[in-house]
């Protein structure tokens, strides 16, 4: 009844194999499937990564250039608005110092005219004094300060030495003589006064 050379176990068993392979195949394919698709979105992960910052670094690059355009805006205007503001103070302490000088003018005038037909000199020396006076008050009033020089001792930054005596009635390095008024406008020596310093004998 029975093939001698078959084997119904035998038969059997090949099935198997060939299921087993079959499933081994089938695991790979899903395992092979599994991995690609990892790889797939470890891929997207990275270029999403890669996106958002390039999103971020361009958002911040954006950010700092309208801050920079806004300073440089800033910084023109600061710049035009003190050039302005210069300009103006120039202008107005030239108009100041003209305005304080007119009244002077005006009295050199009028001097002239009461002094035509004067003679007496000590009517000449008391209507000049009375303008020195003027002028000396107006410029005064601008800020211009008389530099002191007689009796101090000699300073580089306010005093020039034009000449030295040697004497024993003052300290050395003593002013003793002002052959030239020197004069300043705050901390700022507009002329240094001209003087004569004692010196040891």
């Amino acid at each position: 009844m029975f093939n001698k050379n078959s084997n119904p176990f035998k038969n059997e068993n090949i099935v198997k194999d060939e299921e087993n392979d079959k499933q081994d195949q089938t695991s790979t394919e899903e395992e092979t499937e599994d991995t690609n698709t990892e790889d797939s979105q470890e891929t997207e992960t990275v270029e999403d990564k890669q996106n958002d910052e390039l999103k971020k670094l361009q958002e911040e690059y954006d950010k700092l250039n309208q801050q920079y355009i806004r300073l440089a805006a800033d910084f023109d205007n600061y710049r035009k608005r003190q050039a302005q503001e210069r300009e103006n103070l120039i202008k107005f302490g030239t108009e100041n110092a003209l305005k304080s000088l007119l009244e002077v003018l005006d009295n050199f005038e009028r001097g002239q005219k009461a002094l035509e037909n004067v003679e007496d000199c000590e009517k000449v020396k008391e209507s000049f004094n009375l303008v020195h006076k003027q002028v000396y008050d107006a410029l005064t009033k601008l800020g211009l300060e008389e530099i002191k020089a007689i009796g101090e001792e000699f300073d580089p930054n306010f005093h020039e030495a034009v000449m030295q005596t040697p004497t024993s009635e003052h300290p050395e390095h003593t002013i003793i003589n002002e052959l030239q008024k020197g004069y300043k406008l705050g901390d700022k020596v507009l002329r240094p006064t001209l003087v004569n310093v004692a010196t040891a004998e």
